[in-house]
C-alpha cells in the first residue's frame, strides 16, 4: 500500500476542511427546509474483509510521546513486581490502565473491549494487552514503597518536558497547590477505609499538583478519617525538590489546614508560600486594632468579560427573587476591605506577612435586613513584592485545584477505588492519574502557545473526544504502523501539530 507523505497529509486535511465549509455554505443558502435535516432511510451494516480500523486514532501520538520520553523504560528499570514476564512487563500493566482511560474507559472491566480489538493493539504495537483480572492482580502486588517508586518514575520524565516544549508553561513562578479530598465507596470490605468527618466511608487522598500545567505531582492515599494535612509536609518537600531546579521561583499554596507553622521557616528558605490561616481570637483582635486608614477597598476582577468589549444586558436573578419572596435567610456581601500586619507564629523564628480581608455581610429575610456581620479571613505569606490585594487573588486562585480534583474524580475516574485495600487502590490512583498527566504532556507538544494553555485547562472527557476518539485505519508495515485518519474535524489539525512536534523533538533522556 502506498505511503502518504506529510505534504499529502496536509493537502488532504485542507481539502477536507474546504469540503466541510462548502457544505455549511450550501446549507445556509438553501434557507427553510420542508423536511428535517436528519434522514430516516434504511441503514445497512457490514464488516470489511481486509480493512483494519478503530476509533482511537489519537492514541498513536500519545504512545509515541511516551516512547520518546522513555517512560516505559524508566518504570521497568525501577519497579520490580513480577518475577517472570509472561508476557507482560511492569510498564505494560501501568500503561494499559492509563491508555484505557485515555480511550474513554472508566473502570478495569472496560479493558475487555480493547483487549479484543486487533486494530487497537496494532496501533500500540502490542501482541496482547492485560485482561481486567490481570490488571487487578497487578495492583495487589504493590507495597507502599513500590507505589512511591512508581510516582517517582513518572516524575523523572517531567523535567524532559519542562526543559523542552513545555518550558514556557511553568513561567517565572511555579505554583504548587496542595489539598485533600474524599474518595467515597459503598463497599464494606475495602481494607484501610474509614469514616470521614462528613460521615462518609472511604479514603482521603492528598493531591499535590502544579497549577501552571495542571499536572498531578503526588497523589497519596490515606484512610478516610485522616485529617487533610496528615503527612502533607513531607510531600510538599518532595514537590519543592522536584520543581525548584527547573523554574526561577516556586510558591506553595494551601488552605488553613496546611498552615503547618513548624515548617514555615524551612519552606521560606526554598520557596514562597501563601496559606490560609485560622481566624483565632488573638489574630482577630490584631485585625480589629488596626486603624481605619489601614484598610483599603478590595476590588475583585469581573467574573466575565465580553470579547466584543460591549456590556451585555443582565438577566433576572431568579434565585434571588425566589429567596426574597419566600422570606428565606439570605446573606449578601456589601463590601470587602483588605489590610496587613506582620505576624510571627509561636513555632517560627521568622516574622511573616499577614494579609486580612474584612467582609461586611448583611443577613436578610425578604427585603428586611436583620443584622450586619463582620467576618475576617487571613492569609499568611512570604510574598513581600505583591500588594495585599494581589496576595488575596493568588490565594483564591488556588481554588482552581478543585477543578483538577474534580477531573480526577469524574473525568479520569482515578478515585473510583476498584480494588480491595488502601495500597492497591493507591496504586490504581497513581496509574489512572497518569492518564491525566499524559493529557498535560500532550498539551505541551502543541505548536501554538495559546493551544498549549487551552488543552492544559481542557476537561479530560473533551480532550478524549477531540484528540483521541479519531476514526482511523490501522496499516501495519514492515518497520512501522501507520494510522490513516478517515474523517476530518477542526481539531484534527491540532492532533497533527502535536504529533509532528513529538516526532521532531529530541528529549534529553539521561540514559547512556
Amino acid at each position: 500500500m502506498k505511503r502518504i507523505s506529510h505534504g499529502q497529509s496536509r493537502g488532504n486535511s485542507a481539502r477536507r476542511k474546504r469540503k466541510v465549509r462548502a457544505r455549511h455554505a450550501r446549507a445556509r443558502r438553501r434557507g427553510c427546509r420542508p423536511k428535517p435535516v436528519f434522514g430516516a432511510g434504511a441503514v445497512h451494516y457490514e464488516i470489511g474483509a481486509r480493512t483494519s480500523a478503530m476509533s482511537f486514532g489519537g492514541i498513536g501520538a500519545v504512545r509515541r510521546l511516551v516512547s520518546k520520553l522513555e517512560l516505559a523504560r524508566e518504570i521497568d528499570r525501577h519497579l520490580e513486581l513480577l518475577k517472570r514476564h509472561l508476557p507482560y512487563h511492569e510498564s505494560d500493566h501501568v500503561l494499559n490502565i492509563a491508555y484505557n482511560l485515555l480511550c474513554g474507559g472508566a473502570r478495569l472491566e472496560d479493558l475487555n473491549g480493547p483487549r479484543h480489538d486487533a486494530a487497537y493493539m496494532d496501533a500500540l504495537g502490542a501482541e496482547l494487552i492485560p485482561s481486567p483480572t490481570a490488571a487487578g492482580d497487578f495492583t495487589r502486588r504493590f507495597s507502599e514503597s513500590d507505589v512511591i517508586e512508581l510516582i517517582e518514575c513518572v516524575n523523572a520524565v517531567r523535567p524532559r518536558l519542562w526543559r523542552g516544549r513545555g518550558r514556557d508553561l511553568p513561567g517565572p513562578v511555579a505554583y504548587v497547590d496542595v489539598d485533600g479530598t474524599l474518595a467515597p465507596t459503598l463497599g464494606r470490605k475495602k481494607a484501610g477505609m474509614d469514616m470521614s468527618h462528613k460521615k462518609v466511608w472511604g479514603y482521603h487522598p492528598l493531591v499535590v499538583s502544579l497549577a501552571n500545567t495542571g499536572e498531578v505531582l503526588y497523589l497519596v492515599n490515606r484512610p478516610g478519617n485522616a485529617v487533610s494535612h496528615r503527612g502533607a509536609a513531607a510531600w510538599i518537600d518532595k514537590a519543592l525538590a522536584l520543581v525548584s531546579p527547573h523554574v526561577p521561583g516556586v510558591c506553595v499554596r494551601g488552605d488553613t489546614d496546611f498552615s503547618l507553622t513548624v515548617n514555615f521557616d524551612r519552606w521560606s528558605e526554598r520557596a514562597n508560600f501563601i496559606f490560609g490561616y485560622d481566624a483565632q481570637p488573638a489574630i482577630i483582635e490584631r485585625a480589629e486594632a488596626l486603624e481605619e486608614e489601614d484598610w483599603k477597598p478590595l476590588k475583585r476582577k469581573p467574573r466575565h468579560t465580553s470579547r466584543t468589549g460591549k456590556a451585555r444586558s443582565k438577566r433576572e436573578d431568579v434565585k434571588g427573587r425566589i429567596v426574597r419572596e419566600r422570606g428565606y435567610l439570605n446573606k449578601r456581601l456589601n463590601h470587602e476591605d483588605v489590610a496587613e500586619f506582620d505576624y510571627r507564629p509561636a513555632k517560627c523564628r521568622k516574622t511573616y506577612r499577614m494579609v486580612v480581608v474584612r467582609k461586611n455581610i448583611s443577613k436578610m429575610k425578604g427585603e428586611l435586613t436583620l443584622v450586619d456581620e463582620i467576618r475576617y479571613f487571613f492569609y499568611i505569606t512570604t510574598q513581600r513584592d505583591l500588594s495585599a490585594a494581589e496576595v488575596v487573588r493568588l490565594a483564591n486562585a488556588r481554588c482552581d485545584q478543585e477543578n483538577v480534583i474534580e477531573q480526577l474524580k469524574n473525568g479520569v475516574n482515578a478515585l473510583r477505588v476498584p480494588v480491595h485495600d488502601l495500597v492497591s487502590n493507591w496504586a490504581y490512583m497513581v496509574m489512572a492519574a497518569l492518564a491525566w498527566n499524559l493529557k498535560s504532556f500532550f498539551a505541551m507538544m502543541m505548536h501554538l502557545k495559546a493551544d498549549r494553555r487551552k488543552y492544559v485547562a481542557m476537561e479530560f472527557r473533551r480532550f478524549v473526544r477531540e484528540m483521541i476518539l479519531v476514526p482511523c485505519q490501522v496499516i501495519r508495515r514492515a518497520r512501522r504502523t501507520a494510522l490513516r485518519i478517515i474523517g476530518w474535524r477542526p481539531t484534527t489539525d491540532r492532533l497533527f501539530s502535536a504529533w509532528r512536534t513529538i516526532e521532531r523533538t529530541a528529549f534529553q533522556t539521561g540514559f547512556g
